[in-house]
């Protein structure tokens, strides 16, 4: 029987994608695994051994624990969770796969927005990768959106909308492509659509989409 573990890193992804599968994919036997030290301990000290040594068994975890597909949404871990791969046999996927794939179909010009610095550069990397992958030339340029995330930590969803918009609304102006890359910011995807002439991707839908064609429709 199909088993999926969704390992999280803040807690509201849980909640938000607990009800993304419930409407999708109700039927999957689906469990999900947290732990916030993770991105906490990244966002005061960077990427090191111990953080990546934390991933890779927490992704053991979920594997000795019978799924047989993992995804993590954060995307701060993706270098950890590159190792994860090599070490464990269970397949694992980024919830910005799917839009880093499809960021590089849609345009050579790819802006990335970002919130934290420690998604900055998993980001452009994992972007990088995927027109590697499928052999497009891409130029890739990212951008940490200041103090969007100490808003948001604290509370002021607003400011944080507000910075995250016009930063949005200026890379805009010099890519084809505007990814939000940290699902955080996912909620102001269609209003940026509406706005901006470019394609605009989030991770969330895309990732569920991505789930739906590899375990069917509900």
């Amino acid at each position: 029987m199909n088993r999926l573990a969704v390992l999280h890193t803040v807690h509201f992804l849980a909640d938000r994608f607990k009800t993304m599968l419930r409407e999708r994919l109700p039927k999957l036997d689906t469990f999900h695994m947290l732990d916030e030290s993770l991105l906490q301990d990244l966002l005061r000290h960077g990427s090191s051994p111990s953080i990546t040594r934390r991933v890779v068994t927490f992704a053991t975890l979920a594997a000795d624990a019978g799924a047989d597909l993992i995804l993590f949404t954060c995307s701060s871990t993706s270098p950890a969770v590159d190792v994860a791969r090599r070490v464990i046999a269970t397949p694992i996927l980024k919830i910005d796969d799917p839009m880093a794939e499809r960021a590089v179909v849609l345009g050579r010009r790819i802006g990335i927005l970002c919130t934290t610095s420690s998604t900055q550069g998993p980001s452009a990397v994992l972007v990088r990768e995927h027109a590697t992958q499928l052999e497009r030339e891409v130029a890739i340029e990212p951008h940490l959106v200041a103090g969007a995330f100490q808003a948001l930590s604290s509370g002021d969803r607003e400011e944080h909308d507000r910075l995250v918009r016009e930063a949005a609304v200026e890379l805009g102006r010099r890519n084809d492509v505007v990814v939000l890359a940290q699902a955080s910011m996912a909620h102001l995807a269609d209003g940026l659509q509406a706005m901006l002439p470019v394609h605009v991707l989030s991770s969330p839908p895309l990732c569920i989409e991505a789930l739906v064609q590899r375990y069917g429709e509900a």
